[in-house]
């Protein structure tokens, strides 16, 4: 089913709707969504200590692994 056909049928619903119950078909257009931020968590100190560490450690093993070749 395309949608020429989907909206085929519900205007053929809702035109039986309003014919055989008497209702009042009341339409909306979509709402969009919200716009999303990426969440950021703040870093901590800790984690800013932690990273510290790591680019300390990786720079440790680069001078290893260049004195290893030399």
């Amino acid at each position: 089913m395309n949608k020429d056909e989907l909206r085929a049928e519900l205007e053929r619903q809702a035109q039986r709707f309003q014919d055989v119950y008497g209702g009042e078909v009341v339409t909306y257009a979509a709402q969009p969504d919200p716009e999303r931020k990426p969440w950021r968590k703040k870093s901590t100190v800790m984690d800013q200590v932690f990273a510290k560490e790591l680019v300390k450690i990786e720079k440790e093993l680069q001078e290893k692994h260049a004195d290893d070749q030399d």
